[in-house]
């Protein structure tokens, strides 16, 4: 890992030298190149696709639709394949032929671009580059598509809207590094091998990161749908899905342990919003929420601590929870108050355990499941099973506790991931922009 926080844009990796002879670029951000690279327009190596379709026979709609939530951030890998009729209307949609580059025009900060390898189609936030400049080699232009220097001018120039876009203008005035072919081909065989090491890391802890999620959610479960006796007298609760309980605990409905309030005008609170993973937070503590705020916020929702928060679209994913925060939220959403006396903890665990989640997506209806909606009324009639009192207390301290402890372990995990993406952005950007000689490495 030393190589990984040592390698920088303006840094060669420890491993491999520069080369002998520099010039300048005539490019600011690419400064100092190797003198036998050339620079290039990129209107003059490449040719972006226009032309939008909008075909009706089965054919188009049997072909692959390759969309930016398709890609993978940074990699320029697929992360799965649907047909057009598999995600609905087709129009509005690019012809791509096998061998172009795929790049998302929206968002260029999440880095989104791949290779085809068939006749496929694309999205309209997305462009089709061909090249038109024999001397360049499909796997290095994708790679210098990956740089952290192109990713840098392509955020800068996007327009500024509230969706970052790129023109295709801009990107047609871009610069590009040419070195010889024999030379490319060096870099990108270099390049896919050094990332498939990287990447092993990768799904490595990623896969940790899985199995520590797993135990979480198992250990919750079991805590608050059996406790923490493991010797206590067992009940059949009556419902299918839940099983055995503890004999001695009692059931109320939803409806009466939370009122349905809506409350608003109180546009100066913090806005919040609720995950899947962490329930009810403030949403400017997270970067990957694009749904935008609005600026005038006299209909979001006020929430007070021991408010129950419901994301309608999402409870089935299990974004609700109970809040622990005070502020203001989505009109769209549910917000319960409190009218019990339990423990507020042991109630959003229960709520949010595994197989609760299970029971929302059977009272959600929709036209398809990114849309299905639960049900309020049938939400209020649901069951809870609760301890007494101490032991409501007893099961939250000890789920807060080893919760902290597995997040803990699985933040640590984050971190090496970051460290490990950082290197391979890094690995790539020092490669395709001549900071460091790899030929000696592929000739090894």
């Amino acid at each position: 890992m030393t190589e990984a926080t040592n390698l920088t844009a303006d840094t060669p990796a420890p491993r491999f030298r520069p080369y002998r002879d520099y010039r300048d670029s005539g490019v600011e951000w690419l400064g100092g190149i190797p003198s036998h690279w050339e620079v290039k327009k990129w209107r003059y190596c490449c040719h972006v696709t226009g032309g939008q379709i909008s075909p009706d026979d089965e054919g188009f709609r049997q072909k692959v639709l390759i969309a930016p939530n398709h890609i993978e951030s940074g990699t320029g890998r697929l992360l799965h394949l649907e047909t057009a009729h598999e995600q609905g209307a087709i129009s509005g949609k690019y012809l791509v032929a096998p061998g172009d580059i795929i790049y998302s025009k929206i968002r260029p900060a999440l880095n989104k671009a791949c290779i085809s390898t068939g006749d496929w189609l694309c999205s309209a936030d997305m462009y089709p580059v061909s090249i038109t400049e024999s001397r360049l080699e499909t796997r290095f232009l994708l790679y210098f598509m990956l740089s952290a220097p192109f990713v840098q001018l392509m955020v800068d120039q996007s327009m500024r809207v509230a969706m970052p876009k790129v023109n295709r203008d801009k990107l047609a005035a871009c610069p590009l590094l040419v070195p010889d072919p024999v030379e490319q081909r060096a870099i990108a065989d270099f390049l896919d091998r050094e990332t498939a090491k990287i990447d092993a890391l990768v799904a490595r802890k990623e896969r940790l990161i899985e199995l520590l999620q797993e135990k979480r959610t198992a250990l919750i479960t079991r805590a608050v749908t059996r406790g923490l006796d493991p010797n206590v007298l067992m009940k059949d609760s009556g419902v299918e899905w839940l099983g055995e309980v503890p004999a001695h605990w009692g059931t109320k409905r939803i409806k009466r342990l939370f009122r349905h309030r809506k409350r608003q005008g109180f546009p100066e609170q913090t806005v919040l919003s609720v995950y899947r993973d962490y329930g009810v937070i403030e949403k400017s503590s997270r970067d990957d929420n694009f749904n935008r705020t609005p600026e005038d916020l006299d209909t979001y929702q006020l929430v007070n601590p021991g408010d129950l928060v419901i994301n309608k679209m999402k409870a089935w994913q299990g974004s609700l929870g109970i809040s622990s925060l005070s502020g203001i939220t989505s009109p769209d959403y549910v917000v319960y108050t409190p009218d019990h006396e339990e423990n507020d903890r042991f109630l959003h665990h229960f709520l949010r355990c595994k197989l609760f989640a299970s029971v929302y997506l059977t009272i959600s209806n929709g036209i398809r499941p990114s849309q299905w909606r639960i049900e309020p009324e049938r939400f209020e009639n649901l069951v809870v099973f609760l301890p007494p009192p101490a032991e409501q207390d007893q099961i939250a301290t000890f789920v807060d506790a080893e919760t902290t402890k597995i997040d803990a372990l699985v933040a640590k995990v984050y971190e090496a991931l970051d460290c490990l993406m950082e290197f391979r952005t890094a690995l790539i950007s020092a490669a395709v922009t001549g900071q460091i000689d790899v030929r000696e490495a592929v000739a090894r």
